[in-house]
């Protein structure tokens, strides 16, 4: 495939790989079977909008080595502002399909994040749909009393691509500050997906996804916690699509 710079776009104030989720895997297991190391991160509309106010966070981020598009919101703004984005790549459909493609290599993993029992369940899940899949080890997400000792587990066990399932940017900002010590050729956050995986929480129907309704489903799923935030999120991020997109018309008259 094409070197991934070719991919890349800069949109909001951050640049991000107009690439599909089977050329992400594509470009992964290529790096993986190369030695090197790859820091990963996906962008939605609610990061795009923190990173403004959160230098640390737009720091973790654009420091990544490849920033895939999780979040029709943005899919779309990009679109809007004339960039060739092929489609949405979600971060836990990416993750399924880094397993499988970990499995068929013979690549190991490490999985780290949620609650015990979740991410105890998530490992169970895993190896049950991708028989053959290499576990090197899993841990809970509690660990901040002791990053470094967390650090040296996951790089004592050997595993080539680790998975984390924290809050960001908690996760963003862990994986920037310990990339070097972490003994893994690719690092990717994967926020709530073990919850999904262990069945803890549902995923919102194809047809929401599709048309971008996710975010709305988790409202109402937890409406007391979520409709603040997306209201708030939501219509920030409307504002700076607007602002990029009469820069751009002011541009051209």
């Amino acid at each position: 495939m094409k070197n991934l710079s070719a991919f890349k776009i800069e949109a909001f104030g951050c640049p991000m790989h107009a690439i599909s989720c089977s050329k992400t895997v594509e470009a992964i297991r290529g790096l993986i079977l190369d030695g090197k190391f790859t820091q990963h991160v996906v962008v939605n509309v609610a990061k795009i909008v923190h990173m403004m106010s959160d230098p640390k966070l737009k720091e973790s981020v654009t420091s990544c080595d490849i920033i895939n598009i999780d979040g029709m919101g943005v899919v779309w703004g990009a679109r809007l502002l004339g960039h060739q984005v092929p489609e949405r790549v979600a971060g836990v459909d990416l993750f399924h399909k880094l397993l499988a493609m970990s499995t068929s290599n013979g690549f190991s993993v490490y999985l780290l994040g949620a609650t015990d029992e979740v991410v105890s369940k998530t490992a169970a899940t895993v190896q049950s749909l991708y028989p053959g899949l290499r576990v090197a080890g899993y841990h809970h997400g509690y660990f901040w009393d002791d990053e470094e000792a967390m650090v040296e587990k996951v790089r004592n066990s050997g595993a080539q691509l680790l998975f984390v399932a924290i809050t960001s940017p908690k996760k963003e900002n862990f994986i920037n500050r310990w990339k070097d010590q972490l003994g893994v050729n690719f690092v990717m956050g994967v926020g709530g997906t073990f919850d999904v995986v262990a069945g803890k929480v549902k995923r919102a129907p194809v047809w929401m996804q599709n048309w971008g309704l996710e975010w709305f489903y988790r409202v109402i799923q937890e409406p007391g916690r979520m409709w603040k935030r997306y209201l708030t999120t939501n219509s920030r991020f409307a504002w700076l699509l607007l602002k990029e997109k009469c820069k751009q018309v002011l541009g051209r008259s």
